[in-house]
């Protein structure tokens, strides 16, 4: 099937155009049930991510969590979509830690901003479930508008 592509303007648009796409959803559906989409909408992006890099379901396992950041920095950093640059994965037993920079939720925020990343904390989190085939409970822990050095996605397995 043949898709409508942009000849100019391409694949990408602005941070302020997406920021406008959330605000807007919260101001209507409010935050929570903004947050609860974002994340899905996410989720469904990362999956779909890694299948079309050609990567299978269950094909990675938690020694493979460097090659993960790698592989996931490369589609959505700086050579890929620029949603996020992913700077390391880290494990502690089963709980895996992702350490983001740039995330496109908190640009053009105010420091000490309580905003959350949802879209992209659900964009790593549904890669994530894909390559390791397991479910994890997502949570942004550490944040860049209020004293993080990075945006950090902890996923507790179900």
């Amino acid at each position: 099937m043949a898709t409508y592509e942009r000849t100019e303007l391409g694949q990408f648009n602005s941070t302020v155009c997406f920021k406008a796409v959330i605000t807007g959803m919260e101001e209507m559906l409010g935050e929570h049930a903004t947050a609860i989409s974002l994340k899905a909408a996410g989720r469904t992006r990362g999956a779909n991510l890694c299948k079309s890099l050609g990567l299978a379901k269950g094909s990675a396992s938690m020694e493979d969590l460097s090659d993960i950041a790698a592989q996931l920095d490369g589609a959505l950093g700086v050579e890929g979509t620029r949603l996020c640059k992913v700077d390391k994965i880290e494990a502690e037993g089963d709980v895996i830690r992702v350490y983001c920079s740039e995330t496109v939720c908190s640009a053009g925020e105010e420091l000490g901003s309580p905003r959350t990343c949802t879209f992209t904390l659900g964009a790593i989190h549904g890669a994530l479930e894909f390559l390791l085939d397991k479910q994890f409970f997502a949570k942004h822990t550490e944040s860049v508008l209020r004293g993080g050095t990075h945006d950090v996605f902890q996923f507790t397995p179900r």
